[in-house]
C-alpha cells in the first residue's frame, strides 16, 4: 500500500450534498480518491479546486459563506483528525466535529448576531482559534490565532464558535479604529449578549488594555454596563412586587461622616442595595485593591448601624431577577425582627 491507495473507499455519490461541498485530503481518500484523481480534478477548469492547504472545495466558483466557516475549521482542524488526536485534558467530552478548532473574531461575533460587523461574505479572512502548540500557519482566507487554552465553543448553526468575550477579544486585537471598537464593545452589553466585567477580563488577558483606543472605549463600555443593570434593577422592583425604595442617594450620620452612596434605600427597613460593578474595572485602575477595601468598609460601617446591604451583580441582575428579588423581599421582611437600624440622613446622589 501506498500515499495514493484509497482507505476504506466509499461512493462519491452525492458527496457534495453530505459534507457541504468542503473535504479534507483525509476524507477524499476515504471515499476512493487518490492523489492523482485530485490533481486532475482540481486542474484550472476541473469541477473541484484547493481552498486552503488540505481543503478543497468539490464545485467550481467562490464558495458560500458556510463553505468558507467549514474550510477554515477543517484546515485549522486537520492535523488532529489526521493524527487521531483526543480531546483536550479535562474535556468533558470530545468537541463535536472539529475538537480543536473554533471561529473566533468578527466572523464569529457575525454568527452571534452583532449588527456591527461586516457580513460573512466581506471578511477576507477568517479567524480561528487553536491550542498554542498547533504548527499551523495563517494562510489564505484562514487567520490563525493561537491560545494556551481553548475555551468552551458555543455551537451556532451547528459551528464551533468562541464565546463572545473571547471573539471580541480576538476582533479588537486586529482593529484600530476607535470609534469602530467602542461601538463593538457597546453592541456586545447593550444587546445582552455578555457582561462588561467578561469583556474587560479578556481584553486585560489579550493584554489589549494598554492601547489608549481600547481603554477609551473600555470607559464606554463600563458606563454601558452599569446604566443595562440599573435598568435591570428599576424591573426588578416593579415587575416582582417591591415596594418603590429611595434610588442613587448617600447616606451620612446626622451631623456626622459621609457613610457612602447606595443604588437603592428602604430607609423603614434599613435595608440598601448596592449595584457592585468593581469586577468590571479590574485590570482598568491600579488601586484595585483599595477600591475592594474601600467597598468592604464601607459594608461593615453600615451593617454596624444595623443597615442590611445587598449587594448585586450585573450578572446577577441578568441571569436571576427573580432570586435576587427574592432575596431583597427576604432582607425587607427580616426587618421586622431585628433592632431599628440607626437613624441616617438621606441625601440625592
Amino acid at each position: 500500500m501506498n500515499h495514493d491507495t484509497p482507505l476504506s473507499p466509499h461512493p462519491l455519490r452525492r458527496l457534495s450534498e453530505v459534507h457541504r461541498g468542503v473535504l479534507s485530503t483525509a476524507q477524499l481518500r476515504a471515499h476512493g480518491i487518490t492523489a492523482a484523481d485530485l490533481t486532475a480534478r482540481c486542474r484550472a477548469g476541473g469541477p473541484w479546486q484547493q481552498i486552503l492547504p488540505g481543503v478543497f472545495l468539490l464545485h467550481p466558483g467562490p464558495p458560500t459563506s458556510e463553505e468558507r466557516l467549514h474550510a477554515v475549521l477543517m484546515y485549522a482542524d486537520r492535523e488532529t483528525r489526521a493524527a487521531g488526536v483526543p480531546a483536550q485534558p479535562g474535556s468533558v467530552e470530545p468537541r463535536a466535529g472539529y475538537p480543536e478548532a473554533m471561529i473566533t473574531g468578527l466572523a464569529a461575533l457575525n454568527l452571534h448576531g452583532f449588527a456591527g460587523v461586516p457580513p460573512l461574505p466581506q471578511l477576507e479572512r477568517i479567524d480561528v482559534l487553536v491550542p498554542r502548540l498547533r504548527r499551523l500557519r495563517s494562510t489564505g482566507c484562514a487567520r490563525v490565532v493561537r491560545t494556551p487554552a481553548l475555551p468552551d465553543p458555543c455551537q451556532v448553526t451547528g459551528l464551533p464558535v468562541a464565546p463572545v468575550p473571547r471573539a471580541l477579544a480576538d476582533a479588537v486585537a486586529q482593529l484600530s479604529d476607535a470609534a469602530t471598537v467602542r461601538r463593538l464593545l457597546t453592541e456586545a452589553v447593550r444587546g445582552g449578549h455578555c457582561e462588561a466585567s467578561s469583556v474587560v477580563r479578556e481584553l486585560n488577558q489579550a493584554r489589549l488594555l494598554g492601547r489608549s483606543h481600547v481603554v477609551d472605549a473600555v470607559d464606554s463600555l463600563v458606563a454601558e454596563g452599569r446604566a443595562v443593570a440599573e435598568d435591570r434593577l428599576y424591573r426588578m422592583v416593579r415587575e416582582h412586587g417591591l415596594p418603590e425604595p429611595l434610588w442613587n442617594v448617600d447616606l451620612r450620620l446626622p451631623g456626622g461622616p459621609h457613610l457612602g452612596g447606595v443604588d437603592a434605600f428602604w430607609p423603614e427597613q434599613g435595608v440598601a442595595v448596592e449595584l457592585d460593578t468593581r469586577a468590571a474595572r479590574q485590570g482598568l485602575r491600579r488601586d484595585d485593591d483599595a477600591m475592594w477595601s474601600e467597598s468592604a468598609r464601607k459594608r461593615e460601617h453600615l451593617e454596624r448601624l444595623g443597615i442590611t446591604v445587598v449587594h448585586v451583580t450585573p450578572r446577577k441582575l441578568r441571569d436571576g431577577l427573580e432570586q435576587q428579588a427574592a432575596v431583597v423581599r427576604t432582607a425587607l421582611m427580616a426587618s421586622r425582627d431585628r433592632e431599628p437600624a440607626a437613624y441616617v440622613v438621606v441625601l440625592p446622589r
